[in-house]
């Protein structure tokens, strides 16, 4: 089942020339997820090869205008690609009051509904499930009301060994009951452990979006044991007398905190546009968390299958 993150935006609020302010877009076994709405977001999906009417869900993070001000143009867009089943935004207070403005002013006729869900950033908490996915609100410390999000795939259903099958001669009504995790009791009254005859394919994986933030380490330990982990990294270690006032983090911090989640991977992002050489910035996130790579625009990031 696929599972990956393509970055479309890796910058902070102020525009530079080649980069777009944050977005990304999840993708858990072909439904499509968008993580912030920076401006441009329309253009950086149809640019990296996503169709926006594939969006499930939006969540914003905050209402700083570099993590929402594109999800207007996007709306409007949408309408016009004949959309017509609902599109539910998750984000913060006030974003459903901004929702009914913009629509009452210049969305009034849209074929299709937008559905506000508020997301309270002082609580950790499931805001949207599926058969597939859970994502989880994770509090942040910034400037203004934040919260990132936890995408954690649910455990795959178990399967059932077609040696297993022929062996003890299964019938049907047992295999779905072996897929549920029952023992199973033959017809000479053995009865076999689950364990026996099932396996499960592969062990559910989980991304984490942690921005905007200053250094927290109850959200690293709210995201425990992640795959993949995107962190704010705004400044440099050289200007973290910036970063504490402002509410973002260092690459130090952004690598302590990978460390403290005890995250298999890090990636980094929301670059401040003081920086032109993000390879720098990773650097010294490799210090300290070595597997730590830039979200670069237009980059797809894999999560694997680990069985």
């Amino acid at each position: 089942m696929a599972f990956s993150v393509t970055i479309l935006g890796n910058s902070s609020a102020k525009p530079t020339p080649t980069a777009h302010p944050s977005a990304q877009v999840v993708n858990l076994n072909e439904q499509y997820y968008l993580l912030d709405a920076g401006e441009g977001v329309q253009q950086q999906l149809i640019r990296r090869g996503i169709n926006p009417l594939r969006l499930r869900a939006v969540f914003i993070s905050h209402l700083h205008g570099d993590h929402c001000f594109g999800l207007f143009p996007l709306i409007s867009t949408l309408g016009l690609m004949g959309k017509r089943t609902p599109l539910d935004v998750y984000a913060p207070a006030p974003m459903g009051e901004i929702l009914d403005y913009h629509l009452r002013y210049f969305d009034s006729e849209l074929p299709y509904e937008v559905k506000w869900h508020e997301v309270r950033t002082t609580e950790h908490r499931i805001v949207m499930e599926n058969n597939t996915l859970e994502v989880w609100s994770i509090p942040l410390r910034h400037r203004v009301p934040a919260a990132g999000y936890h995408f954690r795939e649910k455990q795959p259903e178990r399967n059932v060994d077609k040696f297993k099958i022929e062996k003890y001669g299964l019938k049907i009504a047992q295999i779905v009951a072996a897929k549920r995790g029952e023992d199973i009791t033959l017809e000479s009254g053995e009865v076999v452990p689950n364990d026996e005859l099932t396996y499960i394919p592969y062990k559910a994986r989980s991304y984490a979006y942690l921005s905007d933030t200053a250094y927290s380490a109850k959200a690293a330990e709210r995201v425990a044991g992640v795959d993949l982990l995107y962190h704010e990294t705004t400044y440099s270690a050289a200007d973290e007398q910036w970063a504490g006032g402002r509410g973002h983090s260092t690459t130090t911090e952004a690598a302590k905190a990978a460390t403290k989640a005890g995250a298999k991977r890090l990636i980094i992002g929301h670059f401040s546009s003081r920086y032109k050489d993000f390879e720098a910035l990773r650097d010294e996130c490799r210090e300290i968390f070595p597997n730590t790579d830039v979200a670069a625009e237009g980059e797809t990031f894999i999560i694997e299958e680990e069985r």
